[in-house]
């Protein structure tokens, strides 16, 4: 049996150990056109069930009418963090097939979770946090957006220079992470 290759020892990217989810976003800094086109990108190659790519965004860069329109839903916890984001990203998925009462995909959520984690590492690569979020009036923002009703207003994404201070926990949460042994429900032991 030939072993896959890997580059000396295994180890998790530097950039995926080091990752944290920003409470705090430097307010002046901006993402330029190209960089939202990349992380957009990123999510677009994103795989799905049936190469299917139910995924749909919208787009807000700080100081921008859509950035405005964003912040109004948002919770007021997450308001405080969230509105100082060079850019604020609505994650939607599509959930039903239009005009029927059929699920579109049963792996719309999942599919859309990875085209988000796709951005969130092209973010990390770009030198920029990411923070994805449900703190915001989802009914309110699929209004405000129009979105039709067999697409689902999911979740969100704030992306942009992290603070120093993003690092620490805020309201109760959290950096520990559970070990590998609690994470893995069956392996096979190599030996």
């Amino acid at each position: 049996m030939t072993e896959c290759p890997t580059a000396g020892e295994p180890h998790v990217h530097p950039a995926l150990a080091g990752r944290v989810s920003p409470v705090s976003f430097d307010p002046e800094a901006t993402i330029p056109e190209t960089g939202v086109d990349a992380l957009l990108d990123a999510a677009r190659l994103a795989p799905s069930a049936g190469n299917s790519q139910p995924w749909m965004f919208v787009v807000g860069r700080r100081g921008d009418a859509i950035h405005a329109r964003i912040c109004h839903h948002l919770t007021p916890g997450s308001l405080r963090w969230a509105a100082d984001a060079s850019l604020l990203v609505v994650n939607i998925a599509h959930v039903m097939v239009e005009g029927t009462e059929w699920e579109y995909s049963e792996f719309a959520r999942y599919d859309l979770g990875q085209a988000v984690a796709h951005m969130t590492v092209q973010a990390l690569a770009m030198g920029l946090g990411a923070h994805q979020f449900r703190a915001f009036d989802r009914d309110g923002m699929a209004a405000e957006f129009a979105v039709p009703a067999e697409w689902e207003v999911t979740s969100m994404t704030a992306f942009g220079a992290a603070e120093a201070t993003s690092a620490t926990s805020y309201a109760g949460t959290s950096r520990q992470r559970l070990s590998l042994d609690e994470v893995t429900w069956a392996r096979a032991s190599a030996d």
